[in-house]
């Protein structure tokens, strides 16, 4: 009984937690999730510090990029 009781308090304070948060995104101007991401924080981008998936696709852009430039063939007239 002690185990259900637990699992039961612990229910009731994560909907407190999550309707907290749904308060709090339905009041705000913009009404969305608050973006924890690195690259959306200024201070950060100020720093130059940057996400590792932002930064391995600009990488991945940059090589296919090289990679189309590299293959491309002129045409005989």
């Amino acid at each position: 009984m002690e185990i259900i009781q637990i699992i039961i308090i612990a229910a009731v304070l994560l909907a407190i937690a999550v309707f907290g948060l749904s308060i709090h995104i339905l009041f705000k101007k913009s009404h969305k999730f608050p973006n924890f991401h690195v690259g959306g924080n200024k201070n950060m981008r100020k720093k130059g510090i940057t996400c590792a998936q932002s930064w391995d696709k600009l990488e991945q852009r940059k090589v296919r990029k090289e990679l189309q430039f590299k293959n491309l063939t002129l045409a005989n007239k």
